[in-house]
């Protein structure tokens, strides 16, 4: 058993972090977490927006300090975006305040699953593939870096994904406490 005060999911865009998170929150009793919903709440602006006037750079301080705050809680299960883990402070952070699970999917698989999805800003482009292709390469060994625990979510669905991930975690990650 590893305990920590927080559960939190890593990986890439479409990985589903944020449908397999709330159905793993709910069966854990966790309060679910989305990192970039908290972001655009914080600033009142959509990560789109963000984007778009304060660039990759302005979303990533945002995301820092917003990921920074939720991991000083405990009792959540913290979705986190898919490019969290590319900031070293942010890394250790997940390691220091929660059992980490890194949900690994495909680019095939992205593809799919995204679809004609316009929300994400690093995906609006018509290169596609090779943007995902290239993420992957970068981002694929922070992911394993920090995770405790890695499931592979091709060809599952989000209902399938947690019945897996639910067995996994009850024999490998126990919650716990922390006196406010």
């Amino acid at each position: 058993m590893n305990p920590a005060p927080n559960l939190i999911l890593v990986g890439p865009t479409g990985a589903g972090k944020t449908s397999i998170g709330k159905r793993v929150a709910e069966r854990f009793g966790l309060v679910f977490v989305d990192a970039d919903q908290a972001i655009v709440d914080r600033t009142g602006a959509s990560i789109a927006t963000l984007f778009e006037h304060v660039g990759e750079a302005g979303f990533r301080e945002r995301e820092k300090a917003t990921l920074h705050e939720l991991l000083a809680g405990h009792g959540q299960l913290v979705s986190t975006g898919g490019g969290a883990v590319l900031d070293a402070d942010n890394r250790i952070w997940m390691k220091q305040r929660g059992y980490v699970v890194y949900l690994q999917v495909s680019v095939e698989a992205q593809l799919k699953r995204l679809g004609r999805c316009t929300n994400r800003p690093l995906l609006q482009r018509p290169d596609r593939e090779q943007v995902l292709q290239d993420m992957a390469v970068k981002r694929e060994p922070l992911y394993r870096d920090v995770a405790d625990l890695t499931l592979d979510t091709d060809g599952l669905t989000p209902p399938e994904a947690t019945v897996r991930l639910t067995q996994l975690l009850a024999h490998r990650w126990q919650p716990i406490e922390e006196n406010a």
